[in-house]
């Protein structure tokens, strides 16, 4: 079921062909909400969105958000809601997004800090924010040093 009126900035066919590499579909329960956390939070830019889909990019990656009632009649709707978190035990990693400003964004819109940023022996200072769907992202720079 569709809830966008009008057409969208490209067709479909165009877009899922022009699509490479590796691409990140996530389910969400409301766009505009999950796009205040792609906005706020991580500071990505919102190339379209409307109440079915929103694409976004940032940090030289895109990816997609899709409403969960796109997804009717999909075999992974029943699974996907029925969740209270999604994603769990993946980690949504933004290389470049800065973890500090990030938690700090992610407290003034009352997201979930899971890990406040901290220095890793692996050479990156990361944290972990959950999104209003749950999903965790590990927004990271690389240490001096």
């Amino acid at each position: 079921m569709k809830l966008r009126t009008g057409e969208p900035w490209m067709p479909a066919p165009d877009y899922g062909r022009a699509l490479r590499g590796l691409t990140v579909n996530l389910l969400v329960r409301n766009i505009e909400q999950a796009l205040v956390f792609q906005r706020c939070v991580l500071r990505a830019e919102v190339v379209y969105a409307d109440p079915d889909i929103a694409v976004v990019h940032g940090y030289d990656a895109e990816w997609m958000l899709h409403a969960d009632h796109t997804y009717r009649g999909h075999p992974l709707l029943n699974e996907v809601t029925a969740v209270v978190a999604r994603g769990i035990g993946a980690e949504l990693r933004l290389h470049g997004c800065d973890p500090d400003a990030a938690v700090m964004a992610a407290k003034a819109n009352d997201f979930v800090v899971v890990a406040d940023p901290e220095d890793k022996p692996h050479g990156l200072r990361e944290a972990y924010i959950a999104d209003s769907d749950g999903y965790i992202w590990v927004p990271d720079i690389p240490t001096k040093g």
